[in-house]
């Protein structure tokens, strides 16, 4: 059997896989899950997020679209005010698989739909958001996964391409853009798979590590 063949590098998305994401760990100190319901089915705050992840400046975002929606504008404004509350916590067991492979000398990589204004606000909490090699954020650049030129920017930016890149992401459909590119992915499930994942591909990581 031939040797595996390592990638060079790994890709990491942020939410849900490195710091939790969940605007309900805001919402549920606020508002009963009748309230929260009410307010997903009048007002669309995925669209209002992306347009965040896209560049948009958050809180010009936010409040532009609680005005839009005077009967829920308290509620909506907290998507700003107290943005910092929907994110977390730390997913100790991926920054000890992060670290791992960065002290073996791996470049490790952001790729992750986030403000530019919202990564500012996380850094502060997270320091260890700086700690990538190279950090490709959607606000900044204007792209944002699934999209295969956010992609393609990585690529033309590191270098590197098809199997040479491993991502892990929380979303199939951002992986499936990847591995369609010839990338090497993973749906991220949980430190344990991931770490599993990552020897088998050659990296070296330790069999008997806890990434608990």
């Amino acid at each position: 059997m031939a040797p595996v063949i390592a990638p060079k590098a790994v890709d990491f998305g942020i939410g849900n896989v490195l710091v939790g994401r969940d605007p309900m760990r805001l919402y549920r100190q606020e508002m009963s899950a009748a309230e929260w319901y009410t307010l997903i089915g009048s007002v669309d705050l995925t669209t209002m997020n992306e347009e965040v992840d896209r560049g948009a400046a958050l809180r010009d975002t936010v409040y532009e679209t609680a005005a839009r929606h005077p009967v829920h504008a308290d509620a909506i404004r907290l998507w700003h005010d107290r943005w910092i509350e929907m994110f977390g916590p730390r997913i100790t067991g991926t920054w000890a698989i992060l670290e791992a492979l960065q002290n073996a000398g791996i470049p490790i990589f952001a790729l992750s739909n986030f403000g530019r204004d919202s990564f500012e606000i996380a850094k502060q909490d997270y320091p260890e958001l700086t700690r990538f090699d190279q950090t490709f954020i959607s606000g900044t650049l204007g792209l944002i996964k699934p999209d295969p030129k956010f992609y393609a920017h990585l690529e033309r930016i590191t270098g590197l391409s098809g199997s040479a890149l491993f991502f892990t992401d929380d979303r199939a459909d951002n992986i499936a853009a990847a591995t369609a590119r010839g990338w090497r992915g993973h749906v991220f499930t949980g430190a344990p798979a991931l770490a599993a994942r990552l020897i088998a591909e050659g990296l070296p990581l330790a069999s008997d590590g806890d990434w608990s």
